[in-house]
């Protein structure tokens, strides 16, 4: 497998630009994402800042391009796992499968969204980190109401409290394999978990 410091040095504009998302995206599985400086991304990417510069103005403009390359691969990830589902419920484990194997594929995904939520202010970044949490919480919607009203799940389901179940557990099961350093554990935890919230909004066997 081909790393970014391999990449050959001339590259056109949007594929230095999507190198360099990887750069910061191998970063952040290695250091705190706070930590990273466009004097690592460079080195990592085997440039001097200069380059890196004439593609991104700022370290926010990396991060802002970093943010979009994670809500698109993880949004177009579940919604090809959902479309190819027979019901509701199996859309819904498929979708929280793919999402746990996208974070396990990618360990500095996580540690990116979480840091970046915590920076004070309201960064473009950040805007686009609780866009994606928006969007995702609308396809679960669709999925839950859906299977509410086919009778597949408890017809009393809090299809709110559902989602924030849904995506707290997935945020959980991350953050105990961030503290475990084992991020690839969290697949084999996550089909009991799921199971469990399966049956927590009244998905029938």
């Amino acid at each position: 497998m081909t790393t970014v410091n391999e990449r050959p040095q001339h590259l056109p504009a949007e594929e230095r630009r999507a190198a360099t998302v990887e750069a910061v995206v191998q970063l952040a599985a290695e250091r705190n994402p706070a930590d990273i400086t466009t004097m690592a991304i460079a080195e990592r990417m085997g440039l001097t800042q200069g380059a890196l510069f004439r593609h991104f103005p700022t370290k926010d403009a990396i991060l802002e391009a970093a943010m979009s390359w994670v809500a698109e691969r993880l949004l177009a990830r579940v919604d090809k796992a959902a479309e190819d589902a027979a019901s509701p419920a199996a859309a819904l484990e498929a979708m929280f499968m793919a999402h746990i194997d996208f974070v396990a594929s990618h360990p500095g995904v996580p540690r990116m969204l979480f840091g970046e939520l915590q920076r004070p202010g309201r960064t473009l970044a950040k805007k686009m980190v609780q866009t994606l949490i928006r969007q995702y919480g609308e396809r679960l919607r669709r999925l839950l109401e859906a299977g509410k009203s086919r009778g597949e799940l408890h017809s009393g389901v809090d299809v709110d409290a559902a989602i924030v179940l849904f995506i707290g557990t997935i945020q959980g099961l991350v953050m105990q394999s961030l503290l475990a350093g084992k991020v690839g554990q969290i697949r084999r935890a996550a089909p009991g978990v799921f199971a469990i919230y399966l049956r927590g909004i009244g998905a029938r066997p």
